[in-house]
């Protein structure tokens, strides 16, 4: 893959462990912090950010965010609507956030495109392969609007296919949470953070990562998933440069081994303080 950096870059490419990534956002990442639904400036601003931090290290930056904040499809579903016709509003709502979103990250001066997979040419660009990649070569943030233009498809396929179709190396997730847990950190205060996982892992394990097709097509084409917190404003950043942050899911690590669990996770900072402990008494 034939990467140029940004003409911002302020690091040389070396210094950088991905230089085109995927961001995949849930929707509700712009909704009020009241819960209700929406899109609050404030937070959409709070996103463009973290996106003008990264962009100015010359990452090139591809956006897919769903719309969990303006519609639930099920919900349609539920009261008697055509599944088709509820996955296409939900497709309509994606456009809607990314255009907040182009309009918060262009505030901040980084140039920004909205691609949708439904044509909607007064408010976006048909979305295009070819045309995406010469956009983020030329440093511009692409945010993909419209899912993957099917019913059926979640944004997280959606985030999943656009991310090979640009030649992304990682596709990152942003969460509320610092990563993959056993349960709900949320409401299970000793719930345990995995480190890292296989596809498999995943997929045996029921993880709440992605959906089962993004992932098995993730998991097909070698695609690493890195979940890490959003709202951590250094997260995404210090990801990019290299430091070990949220949880890596991808090919199994060394010659089939899986990953660990996650009490293997959570105890091997405790080891390594034994061995560093017993290290050195031995040298006293």
């Amino acid at each position: 893959m034939n990467v140029t950096p940004n003409s911002s870059s302020l690091l040389s490419p070396p210094e950088l462990r991905y230089r085109r990534i995927l961001l995949k956002f849930s929707g509700e990442i712009l909704a009020p912090p009241d819960g209700s639904r929406g899109i609050d400036p404030a937070q959409a601003k709070a996103i463009a950010r973290r996106v003008q931090d990264v962009h100015a290290l010359g990452v090139q930056i591809g956006i897919v965010i769903g719309a969990g904040n303006l519609w639930r499809g099920h919900i349609g579903v539920e009261h008697g609507m055509d599944q088709a016709t509820a996955d296409y509003m939900g497709m309509l709502a994606t456009v809607m956030n990314a255009m907040a979103l182009m309009d918060a990250i262009e505030q901040l001066g980084v140039p920004t495109r909205v691609m949708s997979a439904i044509e909607m040419r007064a408010v976006a660009e048909p979305y295009i392969r070819r045309r995406a990649i010469r956009h983020l070569e030329k440093g511009r943030v692409v945010i993909f609007g419209g899912g993957t233009g099917n019913p059926f498809f979640t944004t997280d396929t959606a985030a999943a296919l656009r991310a090979m179709e640009i030649g992304a190396e990682v596709l990152i997730k942003g969460t509320k949470v610092d990563g993959v847990y056993d349960s709900d950190p949320l409401t299970n205060p000793n719930a345990q953070r995995f480190k890292r996982l296989t596809y498999l892992d995943v997929l045996n394990r029921r993880l709440q990562v992605m959906d089962s097709t993004a992932l098995s097509l993730c998991m097909e084409h070698n695609l690493p998933i890195l979940v890490l917190n959003l709202w951590d404003e250094t997260a995404l950043r210090r990801a990019l440069l290299g430091e070990e942050v949220g949880t890596w899911v991808g090919p199994a690590l060394e010659d089939g081994d899986q990953a660990p669990s996650a009490a293997e996770d959570a105890s091997s900072a405790d080891e390594a303080r034994e061995s560093s402990s017993d290290a050195a008494e031995a040298s006293e």
